[in-house]
């Protein structure tokens, strides 16, 4: 009797081993597709080189109607590459899936979806899928509604224009009904109305103070930046939240938003990477920012 009931007991113990390890990958690994996108390649045109401005130029670019310039600064012992877009009036900010799917850890090279949807230009995005909450709307259709509490996001209106929210003042519907073709959540807000909005101090949870980043910000109607910054290197330390805001303050930015960071911070440029990512090669995420 006592030999199987401690059978009974080891059979007990290994299935609730396996069921946490399973709920840990689960959790952290295992790919889940929940819808499947379709999207367009367009093509891409050459680059053509520049003299070097305060900012040393590194490419510039007429894409489809998008102007297209790159500029590559130093602030705060940190290179910082500078994406200053111009778009045509039939053109947007776009956004692309990994795999062009839907779900959690669907992820791949920034590089890879940019080749896939034929993006001129493109830096990751909020990296959605490593989430569990956060509002996600693309291209005008709802995927996810569950609010993460004290969340800032940033809007995308289909005139363009930005408004950075939070999530516990709003649902993912009444945004959607109101306009809201594309949402991040990653957050936090860095700029409104040109004023800088985080403190000197504030940081993304369990960061470091300096960082690799990536942020976006609108300018002016049709006129946008994609910013990314090397970091955790020799080379380049990285930015605080507050400098990232401060840098985009020079740059006449009026709406800024701070991205998916750290290793997952990329931009590509004609099929070429950019930027030097901290992990020494690009870091798989679930979604791009791009253009086309």
């Amino acid at each position: 009797m006592k030999h199987w009931k401690a059978i009974g007991t080891f059979a007990c113990v290994m299935i609730l081993l396996g069921f946490s390890v399973y709920a840990l990958l689960d959790a952290l690994a295992i790919s889940r597709v929940y819808a499947v996108v379709e999207t367009e390649s367009a093509a891409q045109t050459e680059a053509a080189r520049a003299q070097t401005l305060s900012c040393r130029r590194t490419a510039e670019d007429t894409a489809e109607a998008a102007e297209i310039r790159i500029d590559t600064c130093r602030v705060h012992d940190t290179t910082v590459y500078v994406a200053d877009i111009r778009l045509g009036e039939s053109q947007s900010l776009q956004t692309a899936f990994s795999a062009s799917s839907y779900g959690r850890h669907v992820t791949a090279a920034t590089s890879e979806t940019a080749e896939a949807v034929g993006a001129v230009l493109a830096i990751n995005g909020d990296n959605y899928g490593a989430q569990e909450k956060g509002y996600v709307i693309r291209n005008g259709v709802l995927y996810r509604d569950t609010a993460a509490k004290g969340r800032e996001d940033l809007v995308i209106w289909a005139d363009g224009s930005f408004t950075i929210i939070c999530e516990d003042e709003i649902t993912a519907q009444e945004l959607l009904e109101q306009g809201a073709v594309q949402v991040f959540s990653f957050g936090p807000g860095l700029l409104e109305e040109g004023e800088i909005t985080v403190g000197v101090s504030d940081e993304v949870g369990r960061a470091k103070a300096s960082n690799p980043r990536t942020a976006i910000g609108i300018l002016e109607e049709g006129h946008y930046v994609l910013v990314v910054s090397d970091g955790r290197s020799e080379e380049s330390e990285g930015l605080s939240l507050y400098e990232l805001a401060e840098f985009l303050q020079g740059l006449g930015v009026q709406t800024a938003y701070n991205l998916d960071g750290g290793g997952s911070s990329t931009m590509v440029y004609q099929g070429e990477l950019v930027n030097q990512p901290s992990g020494g090669k690009e870091r798989a995420v679930t979604d791009i920012i791009y253009i086309a």
